[in-house]
């Protein structure tokens, strides 16, 4: 048996009909920019996420830089981040010409290290950018009480965490503002780019709206120098539609991940930890294996297809060569041996059992 990482399409197929006729409805409304179908997504997606405010922009790294500009971080501010991330994280940061401050994980949860996060603090941090890796809440309760000492915001990068509850609140309404990306591979995901920042914060959540349409929120009046950052009717059309699956979808998730959890204990592999009050929504199932890339290439011939993320981390990345990094050795061992097994709604019981004795096979 062959198990695809992800089948995207198998999510398409479940909800051909309901998909094709929110899509067709937006293509007979002849709204193609805005219009009802986005206003309609950022109300439903702020309920969803218990959240006062929603604003959908053009894709995930648009979400950080535009919730990240709208708090007032700029030139020569420093952003702490985590060492561990994809590069947008950091990204968001520098094309502001801020500093990125990298603190490392925990090597239990892969997420960033809240006790590191005070040691980072100067008199130049403006803010705090924990990212909820994987699908598995940071320790954000510990990071704003920190944050609210030294009266630092936290902006959460929430790209891989829809649906995610920690201390028994869903992710996306307690931080300063949040930030999603909806990305086809995603737990909510599009059918190409899109992103959004929810907040309690009216002012934030207006002076967003502004910066994502050229700064504009009268037609011809340019208030902010801006970007276009908008998501497009058709996506927040099926957006919509996923909406109402996602719980469903992540419960499925859960389902595989506690396949692997209980098939695979006895194994040399490190695997995820979740943290006491939080339900994952495992966007990724990732493992740390010392032989990695013999690993990896072992399950491939079993037929069982997986992917690494992230293999060289954002400190030796090459748009970030420039500046004298500290040492990030926790970061750097991770990147040596993460690897994500298959993971998704649209897994199959068989499946899932070719997984795990393909693991117990090679590992």
């Amino acid at each position: 048996m062959t198990v695809p990482f992800l089948d995207l399409l198998a999510g398409y197929e479940e909800l051909r009909p309901e998909i094709d006729d929110a899509i067709a409805r937006t293509l007979e409304s002849g709204i193609y920019i805005g219009g009802p179908e986005v206003e309609a997504f950022e109300t439903e997606f702020a309920a969803y996420t218990q959240a006062e405010h929603c604003v959908a922009v053009g894709n995930g790294l648009d979400a950080l830089t535009l919730a990240l500009r709208a708090s007032g971080v700029g030139d020569g501010d420093e952003v702490i981040v985590p060492a561990h991330t994809f590069i947008a994280t950091w990204l968001s940061v520098s094309s502001l010409r801020a500093i990125v401050v990298p603190v490392e994980p925990c090597p239990e949860t892969m997420n960033i290290d809240p006790d590191r996060v005070e040691t980072a603090i100067t008199e130049k941090t403006k803010a705090i950018v924990p990212v909820h890796l994987y699908g598995q809440p940071a320790s954000i309760e510990s990071i704003r009480e920190v944050a609210g000492r030294y009266g630092v915001c936290v902006l959460e990068d929430a790209a891989q965490a829809h649906g995610a509850v920690s201390d028994g609140v869903r992710i996306g309404s307690q931080g300063h503002a949040v930030a999603w990306s909806f990305y086809p591979g995603k737990n909510l995901g599009a059918f190409g780019d899109g992103g959004a920042i929810t907040t309690n914060d009216r002012r934030l959540a207006d002076n967003v709206r502004k910066l994502r349409n050229y700064g504009s929120q009268r037609k011809y009046e340019h208030e902010l120098s801006g970007v276009n950052s908008r998501l497009d009717p058709i996506q927040a059309a099926v957006l919509r539609v996923k909406l109402r699956f996602l719980d469903e979808w992540n419960e499925r998730r859960a389902k595989v991940a506690d396949s692997y959890l209980k098939g695979l204990v006895d194994l040399p592999l490190t695997l995820p930890v979740v943290r006491s009050g939080c339900e994952p929504v495992w966007h990724l199932f990732a493992v740390r294996h010392s032989g990695r890339d013999g690993f990896v290439d072992r399950l491939r011939q079993e037929g069982v297809q997986t992917l690494v993320h992230y293999p060289t981390p954002c400190h030796k990345q090459t748009a970030f060569s420039g500046r004298c990094w500290p040492r990030l050795p926790v970061t750097e061992k991770m990147c040596r041996s993460l690897v994500s097994l298959p993971i998704g709604p649209h897994m199959s019981d068989e499946q899932v059992v070719a997984v795990v004795n393909a693991v117990r096979k090679v590992a």
